[in-house]
C-alpha cells in the first residue's frame, strides 16, 4: 500500500509533463516511475512475519486511576524493520497513545507502554494491534492486523473496579465499629448480646449488669460485659435493572449503590460478619457466597465491578426464590433499589412481609439532589418554575407515601443523596450492631 508521501511525489511531478508536446505518453511515464519506486520500496519494506508480541502490566485498577500495560516488540528476522504500530482497546479502557514509532534491527526488541484512564468499570479488553512496515523511502509500506484469535499476541484484559469514594470515611466508621466491638472503651458503649468477660464495678455502669454469684466470690462488686455477636449473616442485594440508570449527578444511581455495598461489606467482613452479594434484574446477574471472610471481600469487589444497568423491569420474585432456598437462619438483607412508586409496588411490596418475618430487612434508595432542588420555588419565580416545583413536590409525596408504606411492611427505610448515601446504610448497620438487633 502506498503512503502520503508517494502521493505528494506525484502531485509534484505530475505538472510537468503537461508541457511536453505528448503530455499522455510523458504522463503514463511518470506515473510509471512512481509506481515503481513505490513497489521497490514496499518490497525494501522489512517482514511482519518475523515480529512477535508479548504482554505485560496491571490487571487490575480501580475507576479513576491509571494503569499501564507494555507491549513487547521483538524482530526475529534478518532485516531492520521501521513499524508505525497502533495498540487498540476499547474506547472506555481511555488508552494513550494510540501509535507508538519503532525502528528494529534484526533480532532487536523494544517495548512500548500503553497508559489506561479507564471511565468506566468492569473489564476492559484489547482488541487488536496494527503493525505498518515501511519501506526506506516511505512511499509504501505493509500492513498486518493481528487480532487476539492468533498464537502471536496473547489476550489482556483490564478489570476495573467500581469507584469507592465513601473509602474517605472508612476510618471513622472502623473506629466506631471497634467502639462497638469493646476493642475501644469509651463512656457510653452500646450493650450488646454475647458474654465478654468480667471486670469491676465502676461509678456510671448499669446495675442491672452486675454479677452478684461473681461478687461473691471475688469479694468486691463485678459486672458482667457484653460484645455485639459475631458470625452475623449480611446479605446485600443490588437492583440492577432499568431505575438503577437514572443519572444521579454525573453517574448512575447503580455506581452510588455500589460504593455504599462496598462500605457495608468491609465494615461487616472487619466485624467477622458474613456478607453474600445478589445483583438482579430480570435475571441473577452476580452470586458472591461461600469461602472465607477475608477471601470473600476481593471476590465482593470483582462482582460488582462487571455489573452494569440492564434496561429490564427488576423481578423481585427472584430475590425471594434464592432467600427461600437458602437456610432459615436470620440475616440482614440489605436491599439497594430506587424508592420509586411503580417498581416498589409491583415488584418488592408483595414479598416485602414474608421477607421481613425472617430477616432483618434494609430498603436504601438514592434521592436525586435535583428533584430536590426544584421543589425550592425562587424568589423571582416564573410560570415554569411554579410547574417544575409543583411536579417536584408531587415526586417527592409519593417518594414520602412509598417510604411510609414500606415501614409499615417491617423494613426499615434509608433515604438520602448520593453525598450521605453510604454513611447512612453503614450509620443503620453499625446502630443495630451496637443494640444486638443483627
Amino acid at each position: 500500500m502506498v503512503t502520503r508521501r508517494f502521493a505528494l511525489l506525484l502531485a509534484l511531478g505530475l505538472p510537468a509533463p503537461v508541457l511536453l508536446p505528448q503530455p499522455w505518453l510523458a504522463l503514463a511515464a511518470v506515473f510509471g516511475f512512481a509506481l515503481l519506486l513505490a513497489l521497490l520500496d514496499a518490497a525494501a519494506a522489512g517482514p511482519l512475519t518475523g515480529i512477535r508480541l508479548e504482554r505485560a502490566g496491571e490487571r487490575t485498577v480501580w475507576l479513576g486511576g491509571s494503569a499501564t500495560v507494555t507491549l513487547t516488540v521483538a524482530n526475529t528476522s534478518r532485516r531492520t524493520v521501521r513499524l508505525r504500530l497502533r495498540d487498540s482497546w476499547v474506547p472506555s479502557a481511555g488508552a494513550a497513545p494510540l501509535y507508538h514509532r519503532l525502528t528494529l534491527t534484526p533480532k532487536a526488541a523494544k517495548t512500548v507502554a500503553t497508559v489506561l484512564t479507564p471511565t468506566r468499570h468492569g473489564d476492559r479488553p484489547a482488541v487488536r494491534v496494527t503493525l505498518r512496515s515501511s519501506g526506506p523511502l516511505g512511499l509504501a509500506y505493509r500492513q498486518r492486523r493481528q487480532g487476539w484469535n492468533e498464537k502471536l499476541t496473547p489476550p489482556w484484559t483490564l478489570r476495573v473496579l467500581p469507584r469507592f469514594p465513601s473509602r474517605r470515611i472508612l476510618p471513622e466508621k472502623l473506629a466506631r465499629l471497634r467502639v462497638v466491638d469493646g476493642s475501644a472503651v469509651t463512656r457510653g458503649r452500646g450493650h450488646g448480646t454475647e458474654f465478654d468477660n468480667l471486670r469491676e464495678y465502676v461509678i456510671g455502669d448499669d446495675v442491672r449488669s452486675i454479677d452478684w454469684r461473681a461478687s461473691a466470690r471475688a469479694h468486691d462488686v463485678v459486672v458482667r460485659t457484653w460484645r455485639p455477636e459475631r458470625d452475623r449473616r449480611v446479605f446485600c442485594v443490588l437492583d440492577t435493572g432499568r431505575t438503577s440508570a437514572v443519572r444521579i449527578g454525573d453517574a448512575p444511581r447503580l455506581d452510588a449503590c455500589i460504593d455504599a455495598a462496598l462500605l457495608l461489606s468491609v465494615l461487616a467482613t472487619r466485624a467477622d460478619d458474613r456478607v453474600d452479594l445478589l445483583a438482579l434484574d430480570a435475571a441473577v446477574r452476580a452470586r458472591v457466597e461461600g469461602g472465607g471472610h477475608r477471601s470473600k471481600l476481593g471476590r465482593l469487589i470483582n462482582g460488582m465491578a462487571s455489573l452494569h444497568p440492564e434496561l429490564a423491569e427488576t423481578d423481585f420474585t427472584l430475590l425471594g426464590q434464592e432467600m427461600l432456598r437458602r437456610d432459615r437462619k436470620r440475616a440482614l438483607l440489605v436491599i439497594f433499589t430506587a424508592l420509586d412508586t411503580a417498581p416498589m409496588i409491583a415488584g418488592l411490596l408483595p414479598i416485602l412481609p414474608k421477607l421481613a418475618t425472617r430477616h432483618k430487612v434494609i430498603v436504601a434508595g438514592v434521592r436525586d439532589p435535583i428533584v430536590t432542588r426544584l421543589a425550592e420555588l425562587p424568589a423571582d419565580a416564573s410560570a415554569t418554575d411554579v410547574h417544575q416545583a409543583a411536579a417536584a413536590h408531587r415526586v417527592l409525596a409519593e417518594r414520602d407515601r412509598v417510604r411510609d408504606v414500606l415501614a409499615h411492611s417491617g423494613a426499615t427505610v434509608v433515604d438520602a443523596d448520593a453525598g450521605d448515601f453510604a454513611a447512612r446504610v453503614a450509620d443503620v448497620y453499625l446502630l443495630l450492631k451496637a443494640s444486638g438487633r443483627l
